[in-house]
């Protein structure tokens, strides 16, 4: 029988408070540390913590925020939605995770990946002509580390290593390692190729047309010789106790946040219909229990996907209403997505 798993992710976005007011990026940290806490209380699998270096963000240093949740949860698997590898160290990563997995007892867990913004590039000293080069060369050095063996390595974006062992070790031996991809047949090969399980970013539209990608994923794993992984998706929502209560409590905050990016991309505005019709049939996952537990199960058994993260924290929602999310999502949801894949198999 599959073991279905379900988890949450944030970005740590700035939220405001109860009374509309912008709260400081050290009171949404620590609001993080709370929801992290309570995803653990409710008996969520996981908890992911991504990485931004912008002001609309308050997490730059997801592993350090890890840390902190370690030491006030017991069992939840504690990772980051993404590690942007590509301006990062390798080494400094592994290292950072295998501290957070011995202040959690072995519940780190890392998400790889390019990440959706480019400011931590300049920021680092990273040339973004070697965008994909950065990407390909460490992720090839993490997966080697994670096997806690001495390294030898070499390539272009970094100094080389040779019969190199990092400390500190595991206890367990071994970080579980994941790779964010947002729907690209080459990057799915590359998951594969490094024996890093497919964590799959469907963000719009309907998620069965990913299932190309869980399939080449997994296929390739075949042909390469490696065990089967399994595949993860994240996609974003919120829920509330009916339907039009999580639709009007999330759409101001989402409006806003597609607003403020989408000027930097050049996106036209969200109309409420365009927000309505992403409900209905794509992968915004706003609702009551019933109907996000109908809309994961689709996602799961359409993809054929393992497990499934909900992005509960997007834009400036409150942290009372993130709270309600959590426990919803934990207490509610999860139970009737388990009900219908019992009843699916």
């Amino acid at each position: 029988m599959t073991d279905y798993k379900f988890g949450l992710d944030t970005f740590g976005d700035v939220t405001v408070d109860d009374e509309g007011q912008l709260q400081s990026a050290a009171q949404t940290i620590r609001n993080v540390v709370l929801q992290g806490e309570l995803a653990d209380e409710v008996g969520i699998y996981g908890f992911n913590v991504g990485e931004h270096h912008r002001s609309d963000f308050s997490v730059s240093a997801p592993d350090t925020v890890l840390a902190g949740i370690a030491t006030v949860t017991k069992k939840i698997i504690l990772g980051t939605g993404v590690t942007v590898l590509s301006s990062d160290d390798p080494v400094r990563v592994f290292q950072r995770f295998s501290t957070v997995d011995a202040l959690s007892n072995g519940r780190a867990e890392i998400t790889a990946g390019r990440g959706s913004f480019i400011e931590s590039f300049p920021l680092f000293g990273y040339d973004l002509r070697q965008y994909e080069l950065l990407f390909e060369e460490k992720l090839d050095l993490l997966a080697q580390l994670l096997h806690e063996k001495p390294v030898t390595w070499s390539g272009k974006t970094r100094a080389s290593l040779t019969n190199q062992e990092v400390y500190p070790k595991t206890e367990g031996g071994h970080i579980p390692l994941r790779v964010g991809v947002g729907g690209t047949p080459e990057s799915a090969v590359r998951a594969a190729r490094v024996g890093a399980q497919l964590a799959l970013a469907i963000i719009g539209g309907n998620p069965a047309r990913f299932a190309p990608f869980a399939r080449l994923y997994k296929e390739t794993l075949a042909e390469l010789g490696k065990a089967e992984l399994p595949v993860s998706i994240h996609s974003p929502g919120h829920i509330a106790e009916t339907d039009e209560q999580a639709r009007e409590e999330y759409f101001p905050h989402y409006q806003a946040m597609h607003a403020r990016i989408g000027a930097e991309r050049g996106w036209g505005p969200l109309t409420k219909e365009q927000y309505i019709h992403e409900i209905e049939f794509g992968s915004l996952y706003v609702g009551s229990p019933n109907t996000i537990a109908g809309k994961i199960y689709h996602a799961l058994t359409s993809v054929g996907a393992q497990r499934f993260d909900l992005k509960y924290a997007s834009g400036t929602t409150p942290h009372s209403k993130l709270m309600k999310s959590i426990e919803l999502y934990g207490t509610e949801v999860i139970p009737l997505v388990r009900e219908k894949l019992a009843s699916h198999l």
